[in-house]
C-alpha cells in the first residue's frame, strides 16, 4: 500500500440554501414544545371557527387535523388558546371550547373547533387587564375584563306591578297624611318608604295599623307583634320554606317597596360567555351517536361555503416569544409601479404559458402562430388578457425591510377577431412572487399559472397571509390550496432563488 503524503484531500462542504445576499440570520426557536398553526374564519354573520393546519413537533410539520387524534387531535383540544394574527400583528385571542368532527369520511376539513373569540390588540388587553385590577375582585361567574358595575332592572317584571303601585301612590296622595317625624332629631336622615301590602283589598284594612306602626317605627319605638305580622328572625337562622340559606340575615325585601321580581340588581359587567357547541352543519362533537341518514351526507367544506368570510392565520405556542410584524410600507407612488411591473410580468408569463398548450394540444402550424390583433401588414402585437381579481401583498418576512411580493389575478382572453385562443371564456389562475435586487429590478422565485384542466400538474394557490409557522422570527406564506385531489393547506418559505416548501396537506413528505 502506498502512502501518498503532503497532498491535502478535498473535504465536502454542505451546501446552505440562500435566502437573500447579505442575510442576518435569525436565531432558532429552542424546541421546547408544540407549535400550531391554524386558520380562523370569520364569516359574515360574524361566526368564529378555528380550522387546524399544521404543527410543528421536533422540527417537523404534521397534519394537525390528524396527530394525535385520540379522539379529539392535539391541536383543537379544549381551552387551548390561539392568537390571530394578520402579518405578524396579533389582533385578538380565540379560546378552543368545543371540537366539532365532519359526519362525512371524506370531507376535506375533518376538524373545526369552536369557542369565545375576543379580538384586540396586546395593548387592549392589557389596558382591560388594568381596569380589571382595579375594580377589584370579581364574583364568580362575571366577566373579569368588564366595564364598570352598572344597575340592570329584571326584564321579566310583570307590567301590573307597575300600574298597581302607581294606582296605590295616587291614593295615599289623596288620602291625609300625618307629619313625618325624624326620631333621632336629626334632619340628616333621609326618609323612608312604607312598605306596600300585597294586595288592594289588604291594604285598606292594614292602612291604619300600617300608618301608626311606621310612625312609632320612626319615633324610635319598636312595633307590637301581631298575628299577621311573621316574628323577627335572628342573625343565622332561616325562615322554612324562604328558600334562603340558613345563615341570611333579616333584611327587608326594599325601602322603595319594589317587589324583588323588579328589583335593581347590581352587576360587574357582563354574564360570563356560553361556550355551548356551535350548530355546524354536517359537523358533531367526537363520539356523538348520528342517525344513519346522516353519515350517508355528502362532506361539506365550511370555508368555501361562505365567499365573504374573512381567514386569519392564528398561532398557539405557549413558548413563543414576541411576535414581529412583516408588514412593508411603500414610500410615495412605489406600489403603484410594482403593480405595473407585476402585472407586465404576469401577462408576458401567461403568453408563455397559453402558446405551450396550443402547441401541445393542436397539430395545425396556423394554430401554434402567435396571436395577433389588427390589420394584416400592421406591426405584430400580442392580445392582452384581461385580468381581474387583482391582489398584491408586500411582506417583510426577512425582517430586512426588502419586501417580497405576491400578486394573484384571475384572467382570460377576449373573444376578439383575429385572436387565435381556442377558448376565449377559460379562466386562469396566476400567482407571482417576487422581490427587488440590488438593482431595483423585480426577480421572480415563483410563477404559478393553471386552468381547471391542469390543477393536477401545477395547483391553484390562495394567499393567506404571512405568518411566523416555525418560531425562528422570519416569515413564513401561508396558501390555501386547491388541486384535483381536493383542497388543503401549503407552507412556503421565500428564499433568494424559490419558494420552499416546508408543509402540503396534500402531498405530505
Amino acid at each position: 500500500m502506498l502512502a501518498v503524503c503532503g497532498i491535502p484531500r478535498a473535504a465536502a462542504q454542505e451546501a446552505r440554501p440562500q435566502i437573500m445576499p447579505g442575510e442576518r440570520k435569525a436565531p432558532r426557536k429552542k424546541d421546547a414544545g408544540p407549535r400550531a398553526v391554524a386558520v380562523l374564519q370569520i364569516s359574515s354573520k360574524g361566526k368564529v371557527t378555528l380550522v387546524p393546519v399544521a404543527i410543528l413537533i421536533g422540527g417537523k410539520f404534521w397534519d394537525a387535523s390528524a396527530y394525535k387524534a385520540d379522539p379529539v387531535p392535539m391541536a383543537v383540544d379544549p381551552q387551548t388558546v390561539y392568537e390571530a394574527e394578520h402579518t405578524g400583528n396579533s389582533i385578538g385571542l380565540f379560546t378552543i371550547q368545543t371540537a366539532l368532527h365532519s359526519n362525512a369520511a371524506n370531507a376535506p376539513v375533518p376538524w373545526i373547533a369552536t369557542g369565545a373569540w375576543h379580538p384586540g390588540t396586546p395593548e387592549d388587553r392589557e389596558k382591560e387587564r388594568e381596569v380589571a385590577a382595579k375594580a377589584g375582585p370579581v364574583p364568580a361567574g362575571m366577566d373579569a375584563v368588564a366595564a364598570r358595575p352598572r344597575l340592570t332592572r329584571n326584564p321579566d317584571a310583570a307590567s301590573g306591578a307597575g300600574k298597581d303601585a302607581a294606582a296605590k301612590a295616587d291614593a295615599s296622595a289623596a288620602s291625609p297624611k300625618p307629619p313625618a317625624s325624624t326620631g333621632s332629631g336629626s334632619d340628616d336622615e333621609p326618609p323612608r318608604l312604607t312598605k306596600p301590602a300585597a294586595s288592594s283589598s289588604s291594604s285598606a284594612d292594614a292602612a291604619p295599623g300600617s300608618s301608626s306602626a311606621e310612625s312609632s317605627s320612626a319615633g324610635g319605638a319598636q312595633p307590637a307583634p301581631s298575628s299577621s305580622t311573621a316574628p323577627s328572625v335572628p342573625s343565622g337562622e332561616s325562615k322554612p320554606g324562604n328558600g334562603k340559606p340558613a345563615n341570611a340575615t333579616n333584611i327587608p325585601e326594599s325601602d322603595s317597596g319594589a317587589k324583588a321580581v323588579n328589583r335593581p340588581q347590581l352587576r360587574r359587567g357582563k354574564p360570563a360567555e356560553s361556550f355551548a357547541a356551535e350548530d355546524v352543519p354536517g359537523y358533531s362533537m367526537a363520539g356523538a351517536v348520528l342517525p344513519a341518514d346522516a353519515k350517508a351526507g355528502t362532506a361539506m367544506d365550511p370555508l368555501l361555503a361562505d365567499k365573504d368570510a374573512q381567514l386569519i392565520p392564528a398561532i398557539s405556542d405557549a413558548s413563543a416569544g414576541e411576535s414581529r410584524p412583516f408588514t412593508y410600507t411603500f414610500y410615495n407612488d412605489e406600489e403603484a409601479d410594482r403593480r405595473k411591473q407585476m402585472a407586465a410580468l404576469a401577462q408576458a408569463d401567461l403568453r408563455k404559458y397559453v402558446d405551450a398548450q396550443t402547441k401541445a394540444t393542436t397539430t395545425s402550424a396556423a394554430a401554434a402562430k402567435p396571436r395577433t390583433a389588427g390589420k394584416r401588414g400592421a406591426a405584430a402585437k400580442p392580445v392582452e388578457a384581461i385580468l381581474e381579481n387583482v391582489k398584491m401583498s408586500a411582506f417583510d418576512v426577512w425582517t430586512t425591510n426588502q419586501p417580497v411580493f405576491v400578486y394573484s389575478a384571475d384572467a382570460h382572453f377576449p373573444a376578439a377577431q383575429g385572436n387565435a385562443v381556442a377558448d376565449s371564456a377559460l379562466q386562469y389562475s396566476i400567482l407571482l412572487v417576487a422581490y427587488p435586487d440590488t438593482d431595483n429590478n423585480l426577480h421572480k422565485i415563483y410563477s404559478g399559472i393553471t386552468d381547471k384542466f391542469h390543477l393536477d400538474i401545477t395547483p391553484r394557490f390562495e394567499l393567506i397571509d404571512a405568518v411566523d409557522a416555525d418560531g425562528d422570527g422570519r416569515g413564513e406564506l401561508l396558501f390555501r390550496e386547491f388541486s384535483d385531489a381536493g383542497t388543503g393547506w401549503a407552507i412556503y418559505r421565500a428564499s433568494g432563488d424559490k419558494l420552499w416548501k416546508m408543509f402540503d396537506s396534500l402531498n405530505p413528505e
